[in-house]
């Protein structure tokens, strides 16, 4: 097993030189590289900064519903009290 992990480790080259027959443009991403990633890195970027428009959008709605409801609780429980004629059922 030991044998198998020193045969599969590559050892670099001593001088940083490339293998022969090996040119630069090979092994470098280039161009097309460059600008593909820069074109992932802007599309993550849009995507992040909708996301988060919607989730701020999604939270203002609902506080704004807890704030509607809210205010229609205090109406219905203000009419309650003006139906019975202002008197809270405990001071009889």
């Amino acid at each position: 097993m030991h044998n198998l992990l020193i045969a599969l480790t590559s050892t670099p080259a001593p001088d940083g030189t490339l293998r022969p027959g090996v040119t630069e443009d090979q092994i470098s991403p280039g161009t097309w590289g460059f600008l593909l990633t820069a074109f992932v890195v802007v599309l993550t970027m849009l995507l992040i900064i909708d996301m988060v428009r919607r989730l701020r959008r999604v939270r203002y709605r609902a506080q704004v519903e807890e704030q509607r409801g809210a205010a229609r609780r205090g109406a219905d429980s203000s009419e309650g009290e003006e139906a019975d004629g202002g008197h809270s059922p405990s001071a009889g």
